[in-house]
């Protein structure tokens, strides 16, 4: 988690001070974050050129990477596929490309659009018609962020809690103990293991994390592992 604030340090030392500090406070409390359900599309024409935006779901690098090549085959025609995108619940994951657009003309305004909808796991690519007319560095900006902006408006978005997965470990003697605290608290088991010794696999709500495994490490010879948050 440190070395998560460190990236997400450097990466936005040039935003301003308030943006980050909210975002720091947002990693270190919050276990909530806001994405989009599913793809949606927006439009923006000026001087002949058209721009399409395709905003897109995304779980990580490999899902971003085989978006990237299904929109280059399908609008293999356009002069132009920028894109940018973050990840993960801290957002400690982004990256923005101009694709042959002149530097921060491009990427930069869709990183803006999806900063400032406070999404992330979101994917958006803004394809380029060219229309024969130069924009001029405003006027690229203010189309990449204009049709960004209508691809969000069309899309639903959803907040959804940041949740962790642990493994606990214990004797078959005090099954029923650790089986009573599954059905308190509600948890949900992604896997078990009933032997001599045996093991639970569950999924909770970060906030809720720390209170339940508590009350699993009080049971006589448990052990609580933790495994990795989605």
């Amino acid at each position: 988690m440190f070395e998560d604030c460190l990236t997400t340090l450097n990466n936005y030392l040039v935003q301003p001070g308030i943006y980050f500090t909210k975002l720091i406070i947002r990693m270190l409390f919050d276990d909530t974050y806001r994405t989009i359900k599913s793809r949606a599309t927006g439009i923006y024409k000026e001087k002949g050129s058209k721009f399409i935006a395709i905003a897109i779901p995304v779980r990580d690098e490999n899902e971003v990477k085989l978006e990237l090549e299904q929109i280059r085959k399908e609008f293999y025609d356009a002069r132009h596929h920028c894109y940018a995108y973050v990840l993960g619940f801290d957002k400690a994951a982004w990256r923005a490309n101009d694709d042959g657009e002149p530097s921060g003309t491009a990427g930069r305004p869709i990183h803006g659009q999806i900063q400032s909808h406070d999404l992330t796991n979101t994917l958006i690519v803004v394809v380029r018609y060219f229309g024969g007319i130069k924009l001029g560095v405003s006027g690229l900006i203010n189309a990449y962020k204009s049709s960004t902006v209508d691809a969000l408006s069309n899309a639903e978005i959803l907040e959804k809690t940041v949740d962790e997965i642990y493994e606990v470990k214990f004797n078959y003697e005090v099954m029923n103990d650790i089986m009573k605290i599954v059905k308190d608290d509600g948890l949900h088991l992604l896997s078990t293991q009933f032997d001599l010794e045996c093991s639970l696999t569950y999924k909770i709500r970060k906030k809720e994390a720390d209170r339940v495994n508590d009350k699993f490490r009080k049971t006589y010879g448990s052990k609580v592992i933790y495994i990795k948050s989605e």
